[in-house]
């Protein structure tokens, strides 16, 4: 074979496993901090959303204050999240609820976006959720 060739094949060889070794780092350092594991959860109105790479996530734990527009929830690790409501935020108990509902002390599920500064505005509100789908502040 000739030698241009052999060179050229490795050079090609070479520069492909390059590329592909950045794509991954760049890849890495893509990924979300915070996901929900892959798996898919029920949003607002019977919808699935899926945990990683939108930001959606759920949040479990005891509110330990609260206020018009917003809730502050005690993670399982011992954490605490700020959860934002809007006038959109559905707030569910095993029927609809209100932001009254929402007491020191009541065990929610909280279903939302998070925010650039760690808060999670909420889309959906579950009080006493029955169903824990994973211990939050895990990675």
């Amino acid at each position: 074979m000739n030698k241009n060739v052999v060179i050229l094949i490795l050079s090609v060889a070479v520069a492909g496993g390059l590329g592909f070794a950045g794509g991954m780092k760049y890849q890495e350092s893509k990924k979300t901090p915070l996901r929900a594991g892959g798996m898919a959860f029920q949003a607002d109105r019977g919808q699935f959303q899926r945990g990683p790479g939108n930001g959606f996530r759920p949040v479990s734990g005891e509110i330990i204050s609260s206020d018009d527009k917003s809730i502050t929830v005690k993670l399982v690790d011992g954490s605490s999240k700020i959860v934002i409501m809007s006038e959109s935020t559905v707030i569910n108990k095993s029927a609809e609820g209100t932001r009254a509902d929402l007491k020191t002390g009541e065990r929610v599920m909280v279903f939302g976006t998070e925010n650039t500064d760690g808060s999670v505005t909420a889309q959906n509100i579950q009080l006493n959720p029955v169903l824990r789908m994973m211990p939050t502040g895990t990675k």
